[in-house]
């Protein structure tokens, strides 16, 4: 037996003594403050606890080691401490999804131990073992640094934060994520809730022959073993195209190792995956199609028998790109790859389903309540009323979980068991599972006049969208929508084909595509400098869209910064020794020829309590504080009582989470459901309001797609603008990357910030160290570590700087800004190294030196 302390109060354990610490606190006293974000690996540090003074991950610590411990997690911090930083963590944008917040808390309590006064140096070498996929780290650093001088005495007087437009308000709540208070999916508990764990094909591309679980019906506490046999409904379903099973059954072939042959349901999720493991599956192992140029030669075998291996050609030409190209005093040329990349966000893929009336409830971390909603019905065979979706807050998703993953089977197994179910995935089965960032192979050229004005561009594209649509086409058609960069090019050639493999598939990731067109585009302005001697600031200048200019798509914009951006930079840059400079454009996610709509419902409950119900997934970019934010600057209505709920219940549907576009349209139809409001405000207290609703609403659908033959094409109602300043040291390592940002309006200045420096963050990672290369179909590595996310002590200094040019449409002007972020930072990563010795960087990522 095993006596240990833990929050203060005497503990025994008498269990296995090879059980983790972490697994005994979530399990056994459902302490859910630390977090599981690694599976065991030791890397991610959001399981961080206090063992005997000092920060230990509780995911490596085995009860057998803790005998006499004394364990602290959040909820056992020292009041004074506890909610000392937590108000810190929310009051300085430490938290966007939260997720590693817990853990980051206890670092910080283990550096208190030991130096109460530390410099930012130091603490930033202290959160190092933990990872941050949110922040940049930045504002973690300032939260515990401020948290430390107020313990000493030093810290700056508390004031009121305005929740109007533009003001640092913290993070709808920041507090208790910060602290482990609230849950995430994974950290919920149902009474009677059983387990569900995944089955995955062991090949890229093999027909089952024969499924055979007889061994796992036979482990005690096994409930029941699921396959393609037991789906109710549609067994093929998709966000765009219908094509991604949710089982593959005895017969049919697998597409990717991600495939789900069968799921086991037990009592508990260890039983679960042992019994996994006893399901024999007998396949034909056939050949898997994973080069993407091989996939598009004609004779090459079909993915998808029913479809060619080229899902989509996108492609738009306009002026005479061939004289273009003749009368040109200079082009560059070249052939830029661009690599797979996983998103990494924190916490891995769960979902839980209950069985209610005669149909489901699915609390779900997906990116789209609604979208859930509609392909889980199709599973069950249901109408879309039987499936209620309660969307919770997620641990990070930049694009990730916008595909169906755990979803289905949750609701399948809760449907027909008539029991809680929660499904998740470990590390290596979320890796495994669900799409990552497009791999790219670009051939360009871009040509300019002796004065250095573009005059013509030519690209084709090729984007290997592994075994499933998922959003693919959408993402190769943001290649060749924005192949011009943030520049009037008035003659192009421009054409990207999306492709099935045998790999895993790719879909949307923060940047959607269009990272990989500016890393190319932009190595060739610099060429093109270094062949004409211009100054890299100025052709930029000079070609920079401003308004009444096109896109790629032939698009005329309005409310263009994207030069105020290039002046905000240009003294740093010019000054600098070696940097390297990019811009971006972005488009904001709505139109794209889809009708987009935005409906919130505000119901006033009492003058203390008032509900705004949305359609769109909070996942760190602050959604929902921009839905109060709004609320506020319209009514004036305190933001103290506001409540934010996304559920299906309520029946205002609203399409995915996704690029930059949930604060657009849940604010613009705030705006409009706060007219309404304020016309009752004027003769009615808040309190006699009690108990009405109010309806707003926001419709785009005025766009077209790219290539639309039409005169006048509005692709997208705005783009975001960025230019970025990479600078280096004499030795060639990144010193300092500043990012000038148009935004049309900073909705709040602190998130504002934290988007960027976060993005900057991944943008690096990108450029540098990210990847996640597969092999006959399989990665090379499913180590969290070999992903290549940056530490804390390895990023540089960064200097944000907003503009704010109004887009007319907007609500307040405002552009989004969860996208553009990282768009130009591996272009101008690759400048700077190309400006300091000269050698042309054309594969990502890059090496230093």
């Amino acid at each position: 037996m095993i006596s240990y302390t833990l929050n203060g109060i005497k503990r025994t354990f008498s269990g296995n003594l090879e059980e983790t610490l972490l697994d005994h606190l979530r399990l056994e006293h459902k302490i859910t403050s630390a977090k599981d974000g690694c599976s065991g690996q030791g890397v991610c540090g959001a399981c961080t606890v206090e063992i005997d003074g000092k920060p230990k991950l509780a995911c490596r610590t085995k009860m057998k080691d803790l005998e006499g411990a004394e364990i602290n997690t959040t909820e056992g911090l020292p009041n004074e401490f506890r909610s000392t930083i937590g108000k810190n963590f929310a009051n300085k944008g430490a938290v966007q999804c939260g997720f590693c917040s817990p853990g980051m808390i206890m670092r910080a309590k283990g550096l208190y131990n030991v130096n109460k006064t530390p410099t930012r140096p130091e603490i930033v070498k202290a959160i190092t073992p933990n990872i941050c996929r949110c922040t940049g780290y930045v504002k973690i650093v300032d939260a515990i640094y401020e948290t430390f001088k107020e313990l000493n005495g030093n810290g700056l007087e508390n004031k009121a934060k305005s929740a109007l437009i533009g003001k640092p308000y913290p993070k709808y709540q920041a507090v208790e994520t910060a602290l482990g208070d609230r849950d995430f999916v994974d950290d919920m508990h149902f009474d009677g809730m059983v387990h569900g764990v995944l089955k995955f094909s062991d090949h890229p591309r093999a027909k089952v022959l024969k499924i055979d679980f007889t061994e796992a019906l036979k482990v005690e506490g096994v409930i029941r073993v699921f396959t393609s046999k037991d789906i109710p409904g549609n067994k093929v379903i998709g966000i765009v195209y219908h094509d991604w099973p949710m089982m593959i059954g005895e017969g049919e072939i697998t597409n990717y190792i991600g495939d789900v042959v069968a799921s086991v349901v037990a009592k508990t999720e260890a039983i679960a995956r042992k019994a996994v493991k006893l399901i024999k599956v007998d396949y034909e192992v056939l050949e898997a199609i994973t080069d993407v140029h091989e996939a598009v030669k004609p004779n090459c075998t079909r993915v998808h028998a029913d479809h060619s291996n080229i899902l989509e050609t996108c492609s738009i030409r306009f002026g005479d790109v061939d004289k273009a190209f003749e009368e040109a005093a200079f082009v560059s040329s070249g052939h830029y790859e661009t690599q797979r990349i996983e998103h990494a966000f924190l916490e891995t893929e769960t979902a839980i389903a209950l069985p209610e009336d005669d149909g489901v409830r699915l609390y779900s971390q997906g990116q789209g309540a609604y979208v859930d909603r509609r392909l889980v019905a199709k599973v069950l065979g249901l109408t879309e009323d039987k499936v209620k979706v309660v969307q919770v807050q997620n641990g990070g998703g930049f694009g990730g979980k916008e595909d169906t993953t755990v979803q289905s089977h949750a609701s399948l197994h809760a449907y027909l068991l008539k029991m809680p179910v929660r499904v998740h995935l470990n590390r290596d089965e979320s890796i495994i599972m669900h799409p990552k960032r497009h791999p790219v192979w670009m051939d360009i050229s871009l040509a300019c006049d002796k004065n250095g004005m573009f005059t013509g561009i030519k690209l084709s594209a090729i984007g290997d969208s592994g075994a499933y649509a998922s959003v693919g086409t959408k993402v190769m058609e943001r290649v060749v929508g924005h192949a011009t960069g943030g520049y009037t090019v008035p003659s192009v050639d421009i054409k990207a084909d999306t492709v099935y493999t045998n790999n895993v598939p790719c879909g949307a990731m923060r940047g959607f595509g269009v990272p990989q067109a500016v890393f190319a585009v932009e190595s060739c302005i610099d060429e093109i400098c270094k062949m004409g001697d211009f100054d890299r600031w100025q052709i930029r200048y000079n070609n920079a869209l401003e308004d009444g200019k096109k896109t790629a798509t032939g698009q005329v914009l309005r409310g263009v910064g994207l030069k105020q951006t290039l002046l905000a930079v240009k003294d740093q840059f010019q000054s600098a020794k070696y940097a390297g400079i990019a811009c971006g454009i972005k488009n904001t996610g709505v139109g794209n020829g889809m009708t987009d709509e935005s409906d919130v419902i505000i119901n006033i409950v009492s003058d203390k309590k008032v509900i705004i119900h949305h359609g769109w997934t909070e996942m760190g970019q602050g959604v929902h504080t921009m839905a109060i934010q709004t609320f506020h600057q319209e009514t004036g209505i305190s933001p103290e009582i506001i409540e934010v709920k996304v559920e299906t219940e309520v029946n205002i549907p609203t399409g995915m989470t996704t690029s930059s576009r949930a604060t657009a349209l849940v604010a613009n139809a705030i705006i409009d459901a706060s007219k309404r409001i304020k016309e009752d405000l004027k003769n009615c207290t808040l309190s006699q309001l009690a108990g009405r609703s109010y309806r707003g609403k926001f419709v785009c659908d005025w766009t077209c797609k790219p290539g639309a033959d039409t005169a006048e094409p509005v692709i997208h109602f705005a783009y975001g603008y960025a230019t970025q300043v990479v600078i280096l040291d004499d030795k060639g390592e990144i010193s300092k990357i500043i990012a000038a940002h148009d935004v049309g309006k900073i909705m709040n200045q602190m998130l504002f910030e934290g988007q960027i420096e976060g993005a900057l963050h991944m943008g690096l990672g990108y450029a540098l160290t990210e990847d996640l290369p597969y092999k006959d179909g399989r990665p090379v590595s499913l180590k969290f570590k070999d992903i290549g996310i940056l530490r804390a002590n390895e990023m540089p200094e960064m200097e944000i700087i907003g503009i704010e040019e109004k887009d007319p449409v907007g609500p307040y002007g405002a552009k989004g800004i969860g996208e553009i972020g990282l768009v130009p930072t591996a272009a101008a990563v690759a400048n700077a190294f190309y400006a300091f010795d000269g050698i042309k960087r054309t594969k990502l990522p890059m090496k230093r030196k």
